[in-house]
């Protein structure tokens, strides 16, 4: 290839190694081998491809870079060094790894400017890399118009054979390929090396024909050869109708003379010898560390060209067509209407029904006034009632759908869930059953680092699942989801809740929110209200008004119910109860100490809780003096009222367990 220089590749990509080598060995920590593999590959595509401005980092029509194998992270920070970004330093590369630095071990997006997304869960990058792309081509469906693309963009990887060995990538690039989301592009880095030894050990599957079995475009290259990156990756770009996967066959720890393609590379520093022996056969200086070669900076650097054309278009765009350029600003705002309380549905009193059932009513009523808000299922739309009335379903041919059919794929659907949250331009949820978000807990966790506004639409919530049995009944889910710190867990005990929930859920930029909603039908209180969204708050004060509350009654979801029967029960007996309704941990948390103290009066310690969960954390709010009624153990198969009483979940056992904490008292 005539145009390609061959020399200033070598310079910039040797730059490159000699920056990870150096990092690594001073940190005394990290991963070497796949800065020094990929940099060939890393730097044709950012010198030559990829399509952004160190200037403008949030630029929506910039291409996404998602470095999947984050454990390589040294590879981005020098990327993200000679490329001029904001931040990235010299000093910076440096204090890798250190207290406080931009270059923490695996990159963190948020922390480090140029950093797409958090990283290093392995499976995680190109599975969250799905929805960025899958964002792309939705948007550009909306609001591109003839002669105005200004949505045009592509989505590239950097995975590692453990991304590929995890299975949600499997789930994630299943799907993509039946979707076939041309603008997404990964550069597979085929080094053979994980860290047990060779992958000849436990991964020997042919990885490019079970992409081409997906729908993908495959091809083989010596990821060392410029050249063929370079006519791989023009293919790919070709291919519009195909994510494209290119097998980059590299040597990890490349140029280094006793440690290039072994497992060693992998996860710990070269040595102080080795980095000496590296550096004289890569034809580095051998007295400078952090070295940077004249004129490899400006091999990456930007003049501001692309950016500058794309405002351009814009301009004329908005001009144009004022209308789709303010809903296309509207939408990456993230903006929510003004008057979205007035938008909720109000239900009748009494009207019974699953909060799932409710939820599917929030959704039908908001989604009209939300253009922004997808979602989807994990093949349990009519379970999850996630369907959004009177739009299409993203497909192949339709990416100006609404909805999107994940599939039996809950771990792929959470990552690329955060992927469109990430990319911008979405407000996403997904549905499936409760129990079964442990297998998305990964990317929930991602989610909460990374502060992302996704949604998750949890159904079937408690052993009121019923004849399905322990397997499909959560009893540990909501506490687990409520120990993941960011994450805010709502599990509302109506409709009226319900609406409330989903309208905390979507003014919750900040975080991701879990909606636990139940299958088994509970009426509309007339007594619910707004106060949901402060996460507890009193329901019903005692039955006769002129009594002050002798016990504190405390239910979420659909024990609400039981709570209130309980209070009758108390009443008959003497003994005076106020009602609680408690959807949310976290936001009553955030509530002023003087509400808190309102809801839940120190001077009130007889308390008793309801759920049917877990009990592990209900101490904090029914204090030492309460009780936590709740099951600490697994569900059973029977239709749901008898498990409910075999369990003793009933008001008959909150009853008794209040009138023993006033006579202990």
């Amino acid at each position: 290839m005539t145009d390609y220089d061959y020399e200033k590749h070598q310079a910039a990509a040797n730059t490159i190694r000699g920056l990870a080598m150096d990092a690594v060995q001073k940190a005394k920590s990290g991963h070497p081998g796949m800065p020094m593999g990929m940099a060939d590959v890393a730097t044709v595509l950012w010198t030559r491809y990829l399509k952004h401005d160190p200037n403008h980092p949030e630029w929506p029509d910039r291409d996404r870079f998602i470095l999947s194998a984050g454990h390589g992270s040294m590879l981005l920070y020098s990327l993200l060094f000679l490329s001029g970004y904001e931040g990235m330093t010299l000093e910076e590369l440096q204090n890798f790894r250190q207290w406080d630095s931009k270059t923490p071990g695996h990159p963190e997006y948020g922390h480090t400017i140029g950093v797409e997304m958090t990283t290093g869960p392995l499976g995680q990058g190109i599975s969250s890399a799905v929805g960025m792309a899958l964002a792309e081509h939705m948007l550009a469906e909306r609001y591109n118009r003839p002669d105005f693309d200004i949505v045009d963009h592509y989505t590239y990887v950097i995975a590692s054979d453990g991304d590929l060995m995890e299975g949600i990538s499997h789930e994630a690039c299943s799907l993509a390929g039946h979707l076939g989301l041309g603008k997404l592009i990964v550069f597979y880095d085929d080094n053979s090396i994980s860290i047990d030894g060779s992958t000849q050990i436990s991964f020997t599957e042919d990885v490019l024909k079970r992409f081409d079995a997906y729908g993908w475009h495959t091809e083989l290259i010596d990821g060392h050869d410029p050249t063929a990156v370079i006519a791989a990756t023009e293919i790919a770009q070709s291919v519009s109708d195909r994510p494209s996967i290119i097998a980059c066959r590299t040597k990890i720890g490349f140029g280094s003379p006793h440690k290039e393609g072994t497992s060693s590379a992998h996860g710990e520093p070269l040595g102080e010898e080795e980095v000496l022996l590296t550096k004289k056969a890569l034809g580095l200086p051998l007295d400078e560390k952090f070295y940077v070669a004249d004129g490899v900076k400006a091999s990456f650097s930007r003049d501001g060209s692309q950016f500058a054309a794309w405002h351009k278009l814009w301009e004329k765009y908005a001009e144009a067509h004022p209308k789709g350029a303010m809903a296309y600003q509207d939408a990456l705002a993230g903006r929510l209407p003004a008057n979205l309380e007035e938008l909720l549905p109000k239900f009748m009193v009494g009207k019974a029904a699953g909060t799932r059932v409710f939820s599917g009513q929030v959704i039908a009523a908001l989604a009209p006034h939300i253009p922004s808000l997808i979602g989807g299922s994990a093949d349990l739309t009519g379970s999850n009632k996630t369907n959004i009335p009177d739009t299409t379903d993203v497909q192949k041919d339709d990416f100006n759908g609404r909805y999107i059919r994940f599939g039996v794929r809950e771990h792929g659907m959470g990552a690329i869930l955060n992927g469109l949250s990430l990319h911008g331009g979405f407000r996403p949820f997904g549905g499936t059953f409760l129990v079964f978000s442990d297998y998305m807990r990964g990317s929930i966790r991602l989610a909460a680092i990374m502060g992302l506004p996704v949604i998750y639409v949890f159904t079937h919530d408690s052993i009121g699942v019923g004849e399905d049995g322990p397997t499909h009944q959560p009893i540990e889910q909501t506490t687990s989801l409520r120990l993941i710190p960011n994450m805010t867990v709502i599990r509302p005990g109506d409709g009226t809740e319900t609406a409330y929930a989903w309208q905390a859920a979507l003014e919750n930029k900040s975080g991701p929110t879990a909606l636990i909603l139940s299958r088994q039908g509970v009426p509309t209180l007339e007594e619910s209200n707004s106060n949901a969204m402060r996460g507890a708050y009193i329901l019903r004060e005692c039955l006769h008004d002129s009594e002050d509350p002798q016990v504190l009654l405390i239910g979420t979801g659909t024990e609400l119910q039981i709570a209130l029967q309980a209070q009758e029960l108390l009443a008959d007996r003497g003994v005076s109860a106020r009602v609680i309704s408690m959807p949310s941990w976290e936001l009553f948390d955030q509530q002023p100490i003087e509400y808190q103290d309102t809801v839940l009066p120190p001077h009130l310690p007889a308390r008793v809780s309801i759920e049917a969960g877990v009990t592990c954390g209900w101490k904090k709010y029914v204090g030492d003096q309460g009780v936590a009624i709740g099951l600490d153990r697994f569900g059973a198969s029977a239709p749901y009222a008898r498990v409910y009483e075999e369990l003793g979940l009933t008001a008959e056992a909150v009853a008794i367990a209040a009138e023993a904490l006033l006579v202990e008292d």
